[in-house]
């Protein structure tokens, strides 16, 4: 059993340190937007802004409990996202063709057409959706695994977009948020009391379910993951290879462990409860 007495301070440094780095993160933004001028980067406090005024909106229709609330939103910004990202990669297929689209040159400084500002819009999503999971205490203090997460990708995206590299790179990482879909849609429907396990409507779900994960997160990731190894020669020297190649191999794990707990979900939902 844990010691909580000894480690009660623990969860007030989590929530200090959190915060600080969301500080922090938004005073280098507002500085590289006003101070150096980088007009293009207003898009992610335009996201940051959209996501908190879906949040007001949602409270302000008497939907009080904030888990509810934050999980609704990121189904809005699950179908945005999404929906941008199949849009840019559709129009760049038609222009370029597959070939000319995941060229190394093409996926490391190239730039498809709408992808920098769908890039920075999603940031903006992240930065929000931290603050409201550390304002509303929708973590676990323990295991602060989702603020890691959010931080990590926070520092991705920024660098990513203040030096105009990698976009197109997490611009595929986003593929995997048309598979995210179906998992806010899953916990939105189940805290309405509209899910009802093993009818028809649940089976169509989770086939569609496991097609999206496998095909736009599993495989968008290994293929990320293989593009990278690949054409790694190709890279400069810096900061840019590492930070990817960690980042796609956290990426396959947590869509390991997200499968596992997929596996089981689907067990008790569709065999379990027969």
């Amino acid at each position: 059993m844990r010691n909580t007495s000894r480690w009660q301070w623990l969860p007030s440094a989590v929530a200090y340190f959190f915060k600080s780095t969301l500080l922090l993160w938004l005073l280098s933004l507002l500085y590289i937007i006003a101070g150096e001028g980088r007009r293009d980067l207003w898009p992610v406090l335009a996201g940051c802004v959209f996501y908190e005024a879906a949040n007001l909106t949602l409270k302000v229709c008497s939907l009080k409990d904030p888990n509810f609330v934050n999980i609704a939103v990121s189904l809005l910004h699950s179908t945005v996202t999404s929906t941008s990202v199949m849009v840019v990669l559709l129009c760049e297929w038609m222009d370029k063709g597959a070939g000319k689209m995941f060229d190394h040159k093409e996926l490391f400084s190239g730039i498809w057409s709408g992808a920098f500002k769908a890039l920075c819009f999603s940031c903006g999503y992240f930065a929000y959706d931290q603050w409201d999971m550390l304002d509303n205490h929708l973590y676990n203090p323990w295991a602060p695994s989702i603020l890691v997460h959010h931080a990590l990708l926070l520092i991705c995206f920024t660098l990513a977009l203040y030096r105009h590299v990698t976009i197109n790179y997490l611009i595929l990482t986003l593929v995997c948020e048309l598979h995210s879909i179906f998992l806010h849609l899953r916990r939105v429907l189940r805290m309405l009391g509209l899910r009802t396990e093993k009818n028809l409507r649940t089976k169509i779900e989770w086939g569609l379910h496991w097609l999206a994960f496998f095909s736009a997160r599993v495989f968008v990731h290994w293929f990320i993951t293989y593009k990278l190894i690949k054409d790694s020669s190709k890279f400069p020297h810096g900061i840019e290879l590492p930070l990817a190649f960690l980042g796609m191999v956290g990426m396959n794990v947590l869509n390991y462990f997200l499968g596992i707990d997929l596996v089981k979900a689907c067990q008790k939902e569709l065999i379990k409860s027969s």
